[in-house]
């Protein structure tokens, strides 16, 4: 596909969970504005929903890796023992009023559809209207870690539970679609699953890799960054690794697909 051609549809991008293996969506997108390729509407879950607001706030790549390092992932004195979850997910909040400019999705520069699950109902539930923190927040609130997000009554927990590759909202509105997954489900070691915590992000991992599958056919233009597999789900350590990668891998594989 040429360049000049893609220049005149309209792209929408799909941007799937993955914790810090996400900070490839950054990179993905970085690589896209230096060929001139914006996405018009966004579609995003967990990691990618964050990525994919800050993106359409107007965020540059920079700007979004700044808010992952400047944003504590299990910080001590937000652990909380009154709600169902390590960490209090609400405490969370003054770091979206620090980075993003619109606090509603009409705000937003591009149009953003982010998904979380709805805890009480036991269904997926899209976002794409009206306040825009909480449901950022309800799609990246992974559990156990993070406790539910309380939205209009309803408990909304991470999105990739049950939809972490959301194509849905662009298949009506976009001539081409573009997708990032960031999920990487590789073979580990028996060591890697030593003790609660490692056990329950392994099981997230494979619930989250498994409801995506038969939905990665569907974008025009796939970014798989495989590497991504020894970074780890919640290690702020990779964030910079994770966003090479996804670079990487972006302006090989468009190099191919533009020819």
């Amino acid at each position: 596909m040429k360049l000049e051609t893609i220049k005149n549809k309209t792209i929408g991008l799909v941007l799937s969970g993955g914790g810090v293996k996400g900070m490839a969506h950054i990179g993905i997108l970085k690589a896209l504005t230096q060929r001139d390729i914006f996405p018009d509407y966004i579609s995003g879950v967990s990691a990618g929903a964050l990525v994919g607001g800050l993106y359409a706030d107007g965020a540059t790549a920079d700007d979004m890796l700044q808010f992952f390092k400047e944003t504590p992932l299990l910080k001590y004195n937000f652990v909380t023992i009154n709600k169902p979850g390590l960490f209090d997910t609400d405490k969370y909040l003054t770091f979206f009023d620090e980075f993003f400019t619109s606090h509603r999705f009409e705000g937003l520069e591009k149009r953003l559809t982010v998904v979380a699950t709805d805890l009480l109902k036991g269904q997926p539930k899209f976002f794409n209207s009206g306040e825009l923190f909480l449901p950022l927040l309800a799609s990246a609130a992974l559990p156990p870690v993070f406790s539910p997000v309380s939205i209009d009554g309803q408990l909304y927990a991470d999105g990739g539970i049950m939809n972490n590759f959301p194509i849905e909202p662009l298949v009506d509105h976009s001539d081409v679609i573009i997708g990032c997954y960031a999920t990487s489900n590789k073979e580990i070691g028996k060591g890697q699953v030593k003790n609660a915590l490692q056990i329950s992000q392994r099981a997230n991992l494979l619930m989250l890799h498994a409801n995506a599958m038969d939905k990665l056919y569907v974008p025009d233009l796939l970014f798989v960054p495989d590497e991504l597999g020894e970074i780890g789900v919640l290690d702020k350590k990779g964030i910079d690794k994770a966003f090479t990668i996804g670079y990487d891998c972006a302006n090989r594989k468009l190099d191919e697909w533009l020819q």
